[in-house]
């Protein structure tokens, strides 16, 4: 669990039992990836937001425990396909699932989770919901092949980045929220105003992760440094410094991503520390988590609001 939350550890605790159990088929191969990945940790930041927002307005469901499986479960069928597209051969410290089981059984299987999600979204009835996430996977999908697009062009800009990480990864966010609102409530109003806060947490959590990959510590985030470089992503600590750095620093962060060359990263290092760039992503990260917190000015004053603060807060420390 991210937070040490006594308030909903009893409700974790089932979740965690429930994602198990929905793990469980008849072909052994489909269990074995499902339960690697599940098995690698995570901060299951996602499906605890679904807990908390529930909790916040009213009673933790059996509903709610089942939609986080579903927000867990699509959070891990979007990894195990993003590890093939991006080649990658590392996760959480330890080897990908495609670089141990091969790339073919890595996306079947993704499909055999994402498929789980939606057969327990039925199994909770509620259309809205069941709409809301049909969206928010498109949505998802069209942010992934979007990065794919932007890979390797310098030209990004901020507003286009933005673009991209709101699509990938703060929409779930959002969804998550916005889902275990409408469970707890059922009031539109409410609802809109977490699933604010949601968006704005997933934004300021992925600028941080980006930031991450250019001063993070391999060992803590398991993975390594230049990842994204050697993806050809022009995340906004680049994007900053395209736009306000020397003309020859500017032009090897331009070559660097356009090549996608991770063996210019210590000089790409070099020039967005010292033209403010890093510290550029993190007041940009940071004024995503107040206006999450804004979000939640309305909620009543109780433990499980100044948790949701706290994960907000949470997201951007990692980097303060």
């Amino acid at each position: 669990m991210p937070l040490s939350i006594p308030a909903i550890a009893d409700a974790f605790n089932d979740l965690n039992a429930l994602i198990v159990s929905q793990l469980r088929s008849d072909v052994g191969l489909v269990e074995d990836i499902g339960h690697y990945i599940v098995a690698a940790g995570g901060k299951r930041m996602r499906p605890t937001l679904v807990l908390l927002t529930g909790g916040a307005l009213g009673e933790i469901s059996a509903n709610h425990k089942c939609f986080a499986a579903v927000i867990e479960f699509l959070h891990t069928a979007t990894l195990l396909h993003d590890d093939v597209v991006d080649v990658s051969s590392l996760r959480r410290g330890r080897p990908t699932a495609n670089a141990t089981f091969g790339n073919a059984s890595s996306v079947l299987v993704g499909d055999f989770i994402y498929s789980r999600a939606f057969q327990l979204l039925v199994d909770i009835g509620d259309m809205r919901i069941l709409k809301d996430i049909a969206d928010t996977t498109n949505r998802i999908a069209e942010g992934e092949v979007l990065q794919l697009v932007r890979a390797g062009d310098a030209d990004t800009t901020e507003a286009q980045y933005y673009e991209v990480i709101q699509a990938k990864t703060a929409v779930l966010f959002g969804a998550a929220c916005y889902g275990g609102a409408l469970l707890a409530e059922g009031r539109e109003s409410s609802a809109a105003k977490l699933r604010e806060f949601g968006i704005n947490l997933g934004m300021a959590f992925q600028i941080v992760d980006d930031i991450l990959d250019y001063q993070g510590d391999p060992g803590t985030m398991g993975k390594n440094l230049g990842d994204d470089l050697a993806e050809g992503k022009p995340t906004l600590p680049l994007i900053h410094a395209i736009q306000s750095a020397a003309t020859e620093d500017a032009a090897l962060i331009r070559a660097a991503i356009s090549n996608k060359d991770r063996e210019l990263l210590d000089s790409v290092i070099d020039i967005i520390r010292s033209n403010g760039s890093l510290d550029y992503a993190r007041d940009r990260a940071l004024y995503f988590q107040q206006q999450a917190e804004q979000a939640l000015a309305d909620l009543p004053e109780s433990d499980i609001k100044a948790a949701l603060i706290a994960v907000a807060n949470q997201a951007v420390a990692r980097v303060i």
